[in-house]
C-alpha cells in the first residue's frame, strides 16, 4: 500500500503510570512531524476511565484528531486497519501489567491485545512499553500529583522478558524512547 502519509496507531490501556509525560511527548512529535505523520489515537475502555481520572481525557481530544474508544476487540476495526497496511507501527505505551500478561500468552479479547496479535502477524512494528518492567520496587504519580510506591512481581516482570523474545515487538521502558521510535520508523522531523 502506498503511503502519502504514515500513520501510527497509539494505544492507551488502563494504566496512568508515565501517562502525562507520554501525552506531552506524543503532542510534541504530532506538531514536529506535522503534516509529515498522523497520529491516531486508541482507548481501552479501561483507559478512557484512567484519562479522564488524571483529567487527560479533553486534552487527547484537543491534541490528536482521531480518538476511538473501545467497544470491543473489534470495534472500532483497528485491527483490519492494521491488515490493510494502513499504519507504519504500533505504538502501545503505557501498557498495563494485564494486557502485556495478555499479548505474552496470546490471549487476543481486547482492542489492543488483538491489535498487537494481528500487527506482528502482518509483520507490522509493535512497540511497547510496559509498566511493570523489572521485579522490584517502582515509583508512580497519582492523579494529585502524590508518590506511590509499587513493587513489581515476579510474575509480571517475567511476562516482559517474553515479550522480549517475541519477533516484531520491541518492549521500551521510558516515554523518551519514543522519540527515537519516531525517528527510526519515520525519519528525521526535517
Amino acid at each position: 500500500m502506498k503511503e502519502d502519509r504514515p500513520k501510527v496507531a497509539w494505544g492507551i490501556t488502563g494504566s496512568g503510570d508515565k501517562l502525562k509525560e507520554t501525552i506531552e511527548i506524543m503532542t510534541n512529535l504530532k506538531e514536529e512531524y506535522g503534516k509529515k505523520v498522523e497520529i491516531e489515537v486508541f482507548l481501552s475502555k479501561a483507559a478512557e476511565q484512567v484519562a479522564k481520572y488524571y483529567k487527560i481525557y479533553d486534552r487527547l481530544y484537543t491534541d490528536f484528531s482521531s480518538v476511538w474508544v473501545e467497544e470491543s476487540a473489534n470495534k472500532p476495526f483497528l485491527v483490519g486497519r492494521i491488515q490493510l497496511g494502513e499504519f507504519r507501527f504500533f505504538l502501545v505505551v503505557p501498557a498495563t501489567s494485564n494486557t502485556v500478561a495478555k499479548i505474552a500468552h496470546g490471549i487476543s479479547d481486547t482492542l489492543v491485545t488483538n491489535s498487537v496479535i494481528q500487527a506482528l502477524k502482518t509483520s507490522v512494528p509493535v512497540y511497547i512499553m510496559p509498566c511493570d518492567y523489572y521485579e522490584g520496587e517502582t515509583t508512580t504519580t497519582l492523579p494529585n500529583g502524590r508518590s506511590l510506591k509499587l513493587r513489581v512481581r515476579k510474575e509480571d516482570a517475567d511476562n516482559v522478558r517474553v515479550l522480549e523474545s517475541m519477533e516484531g515487538l520491541k518492549p521500551f521502558e521510558r516515554p523518551e524512547e519514543i522519540v527515537d521510535i519516531f525517528k527510526g520508523e519515520l525519519g528525521p522531523v526535517n
